[in-house]
């Protein structure tokens, strides 16, 4: 579908929405009402677009932003306008599928990683985090481990929910992952007791770090794969 303008790529988002949707979204912070299989399958219809993918991330809209880091190109985001999106991501599901779809594929991720993970923007710092969780979790090697703990020992218990969610990622991730750090990744999870009485499904494993950490490296014994907690 090349040559699809924004107009009607709105067109059909505005079609798409309901009122159900949008409230199940309000809830978790996102201000859209597009049911997220029907997006995904706009976005296959569409195709790359790079340019269609700008210009839908510079109306604002939330479901059109979903759809931009859909149908962008991961490596053909230049650094500065990564940085920038970063900033203008504002809701939960944006800034997620930002990090996780565009920014981890591209290659300035480990240039953002680090500015990102010192920026005073508690919002841009989470992402920071996100990235060096990946690392932990794929490409460790140079990384300083102990320091990491240090730092999330140190700050993840006054952080901001979002940051505070992602240094405690990272605190599972280095546990599960890092046999050599595991003990002091769980220690630290049991003294700080972040998110020990968040609510949990059946069927899903909790994000308190050391149930989390234990957890997954029993799937690991088990030869089992390990997704993060739901």
């Amino acid at each position: 579908m090349a040559g699809t303008t924004v107009g009607e790529v709105l067109a059909e988002l505005a079609g798409l929405e309901d009122p159900k949707t949008r409230e199940v979204n309000e809830r978790h912070g996102d201000d859209h009402g597009v049911n997220l299989g029907k997006l995904r399958a706009l976005a296959k219809r569409l195709g790359t677009q790079q340019e269609l993918a700008r210009q839908l991330w510079e109306t604002g809209d939330t479901a059109a932003r979903l759809l931009a880091l859909l149908v962008g190109r991961p490596k053909a985001f230049e650094r500065d306008e990564l940085d920038v999106m970063v900033r203008e991501a504002r809701t939960p599901k944006v800034h997620d599928w930002l990090v996780n779809y565009v920014v981890k594929k591209n290659p300035h991720s480990e240039e953002l990683r680090l500015a990102w993970s010192a920026d005073p923007s508690p919002v841009v710092a989470s992402a920071g985090w996100a990235l060096t969780t990946e690392r932990v979790a794929k490409k460790p090697e140079g990384l300083d481990l102990a320091r990491l703990l240090d730092v999330i020992e140190a700050e993840m218990k006054g952080a901001p929910d979002r940051l505070q969610w992602a240094m405690n990622h990272c605190l599972a991730q280095i546990g599960i992952e890092h046999a050599e750090h595991r003990a002091r990744a769980i220690d630290i999870g049991e003294r700080l007791e972040v998110l020990k009485d968040y609510p949990t499904s059946p069927g899903c494993t909790s994000p308190f770090a050391p149930v989390w950490i234990t957890e997954m490296v029993r799937r690991q014994h088990d030869g089992r794969a390990h997704p993060p907690p739901r």
